[in-house]
């Protein structure tokens, strides 16, 4: 078993090869052109920590960040759905499982303290996660920090999707739809105009200021060159009022950012731009799953079926002075947690 860690990522590159690309891993979030852009971009300030573990042609990967002396937490942030460590080539649970332990062997010579989130569990990432690092000899701490709102689509047609649908959803439509005032277009390449109409939106949104723009639209364009791109514009007179920025591929949708103008919200033109959205992934693009990322907002309860927990993993390493204190912190509030 050989594990190494890497600084950058040009040497990572040329161990992973295609390996860590689109053609290998199906999920957008475990392909090193996300991580790359998500450092380069967002992330600047924080030197990597790229780990890796091989044995017979099956690799593991962590992508880390330093934060502090002896600390490093995930390459991830608000725009990742998960985050996990990613494999390739030929395995099985125990592979996976001994190629984990390896890596979390190497780390310790790096970091007595790690965070990851939000890592998946039905994959088995979180639980997997936590084993192999416990056989490396770390204390692991899980503990759920989010959920994940899916639809799985099971075969059926966009009509029979939405005749599922809340009562209060269906008659909001119904209503809104009938005064004809706003019109919607779902664009699959990207352009400098309809990109300008997506930031116009989000500006004057209900929403916070945009993370990072500069990141959005390099994925935007990244992925309208690969044909995943799916962004939805509604108008009402010619005026941008709603917005939202999906990607389709291998069967899967996934909602990246949606806004609407505050001023509009009387004609409800982010609910209409979503039904069109809906149907355009499900009847044109026909998805398997669709995936409303992470957070508990209300409104995603009416469009989507299924819940899934999203959780974060605190690792230490015990024989460092720096983790007692902080482990005998965790084991007394899980203690009284449990009263």
């Amino acid at each position: 078993m050989n594990s190494e860690y890497h600084d950058n990522f040009q040497s990572a590159q040329a161990v992973a090869g295609e390996k860590l690309g689109r053609s290998f891993q199906k999920s957008l979030f475990d392909r090193i052109e996300w991580v790359d852009k998500l450092h380069k971009v967002c992330l600047a300030d924080n030197r990597p920590l790229i780990v890796s573990s091989e044995e017979n042609g099956a690799q593991a990967w962590m992508f880390l960040i330093k934060k502090g002396w002896g600390k490093h937490t995930a390459l991830a942030n608000w725009y990742n759905f998960t985050f996990r460590p990613i494999f390739t080539g030929d395995f099985d649970e125990v592979t996976k499982l001994a190629l984990l332990a390896s890596l979390a062997k190497t780390l310790k010579a790096h970091s007595h303290y790690i965070e990851i989130a939000p890592v998946s569990e039905e994959d088995a990432a979180a639980s997997l996660s936590e084993r192999g690092f416990e056989q490396a000899g770390w204390i692991v701490f899980k503990t759920k920090v989010d959920n994940n709102h899916i639809l799985r689509v099971k075969g059926r047609t966009f009509d029979q999707y939405w005749s599922e649908r809340p009562s209060r959803l269906l008659n909001t439509v119904r209503r809104k739809a009938k005064k004809n005032l706003v019109s919607i277009r779902i664009e699959t390449s990207f352009s400098a105009e309809h990109w300008h109409d997506y930031l116009d939106v989000y500006s004057k949104s209900w929403k916070p200021e945009e993370g990072n723009p500069d990141f959005l639209k390099i994925l935007a364009q990244q992925e309208a060159e690969a044909g995943c791109l799916r962004l939805g514009l509604a108008y009402i007179d010619g005026v941008p009022v709603a917005a939202q920025f999906w990607t389709v591929e291998n069967g899967e949708a996934l909602i990246h950012k949606l806004a609407h103008v505050e001023d509009a919200t009387r004609s409800s033109p982010g609910t209409l731009l979503s039904v069109a959205m809906f149907q355009h992934v499900i009847d044109i693009d026909q998805v398997n799953l669709i995936d409303f990322g992470t957070g508990n907002d209300s409104y995603k309860r009416e469009w989507m079926e299924e819940v899934r927990d999203r959780y974060r993993l605190e690792l230490f390493w015990p024989n460092h002075p720096f983790s007692w204190l902080p482990i005998i912190k965790r084991y007394a509030s899980d203690l009284v947690g449990k009263r």
